[in-house]
C-alpha cells in the first residue's frame, strides 16, 4: 500500500501559524518513525509551509526513510528564477511534484495568472506533477487551468474540499464529473472527515462524495490518501483507512490495487525514480 498524502513537521508556532489552538492535537512534531510505527509501508510526503527549506527538508528525509516514495514540495512558480530553482530540486528525483496552496489565495483566479502558468509548463519538461489543493470554488478555475495543459499531470488533493459540512453536493458533483473528463486529472481520496467538521462523523454521511469521486474519475485515476496527521482533527489513521477499505468493498481486485498503491506510483512515477 501507498499512502498517497501526508505530513512531516517539526512544530513552532512561528512556522505553523495556520494550526490554530483549537487544532491542539497537532501542535506537536510530526515525524517518520511515529508513521512507521502505525504500519504504513510507503508514502508520499506533501508540504505544508510555501518554503523551499521545507521542501528540502523532506527531500533529506526521503533519503533517510525509504518508506518516502516520493516528496511533493514547493517552489515559487511565479518568481522569474524558477526555472532555475525547479532544476536543482528536481537533481533529486525523490521530488516528484510541486504543490501551491491554491485554497488561501485571495484571488480566485490566481492560478490563471499568466507567470503561473509559465512555472506549469516548466515542470512537465522535469517531469514533476504538479497537486491541486483548492477549494470547491475553485474548480470551474482549475478546469481552465487543467486545458492550458494537456500534458501535465495534475493530482487534485482531498476530492477538491466540498461543503461536507453543510452537506451541500452541487455544484462540487458536476464540476467534479467534469474536471474528470480530463484523462491527465488524478485525485486523491483524502481530506473527507476533516471536511465534515463533526468529530461525531459517520461514513455514510461521506459515502455520497466518495461516490462522486468515482463517478467522476474512476477507480483507475483514484489514490488513497490519509492526509496525516491532519486527519487527526477528525479520524485516527486507521479508522480512515477502513472508512475507505468498506467503500470500495465492490470494487474488483484490480481496483483495488489501483485505489491503495498502483494508480499513486504511476500517477507520480515513482518507479521511474
Amino acid at each position: 500500500m501507498i499512502d498517497s498524502h501526508q505530513h512531516f513537521w517539526r512544530y513552532n508556532e512561528e512556522e505553523y501559524g495556520w494550526i490554530d489552538p483549537s487544532m491542539s492535537v497537532l501542535r506537536r512534531d510530526f515525524l517518520p518513525e511515529e508513521l512507521l510505527r502505525l504500519g504504513v509501508e510507503h508514502t508520499v510526503a506533501v508540504q505544508t509551509r510555501q518554503s523551499l527549506e521545507e521542501t528540502r527538508w523532506l527531500l533529506s528525509l526521503a533519503k533517510e526513510y525509504p518508506m518516502i516514495r516520493g516528496v511533493v514540495g514547493w517552489a515559487p512558480l511565479i518568481s522569474p528564477d524558477v526555472g532555475a530553482v525547479l532544476e536543482e530540486l528536481a537533481e533529486d528525483r525523490r521530488l516528484r511534484g510541486v504543490q501551491h496552496a491554491l485554497q488561501i489565495e485571495a484571488d480566485d483566479r490566481y492560478m490563471l495568472r499568466e507567470d503561473f502558468n509559465r512555472g506549469i509548463e516548466l515542470l512537465g519538461r522535469l517531469s514533476l506533477r504538479y497537486d491541486i489543493l483548492i477549494g470547491q470554488t475553485q474548480l470551474p478555475q482549475t478546469i481552465k487551468l487543467v486545458d492550458r495543459h494537456p500534458n501535465q499531470i495534475f493530482i487534485l488533493d482531498h476530492v477538491a474540499s466540498p461543503r461536507i459540512y453543510a452537506n451541500e453536493i452541487e455544484p462540487w458533483r458536476k464540476n467534479m464529473k467534469e474536471l474528470g473528463r480530463r484523462s491527465n486529472v488524478f485525485c486523491k481520496i483524502s481530506g473527507m472527515a476533516t471536511e465534515a467538521r463533526n468529530p461525531a462523523w459517520l461514513p455514510r454521511t461521506l459515502r455520497p462524495y466518495f461516490d462522486a469521486a468515482v463517478e467522476a474519475f474512476t477507480p483507475r485515476r483514484l489514490m488513497f490518501g490519509s492526509d496525516w496527521p491532519v486527519c487527526l482533527l477528525a479520524s485516527e489513521y486507521h479508522r480512515w483507512m477502513q472508512t475507505v477499505r468498506d467503500w470500495a468493498g465492490d470494487f474488483s481486485g484490480v481496483e483495488k490495487y489501483q485505489l491503495f498503491g498502483a494508480t499513486c506510483s504511476d500517477a507520480y512515477g515513482l518507479d521511474a525514480q
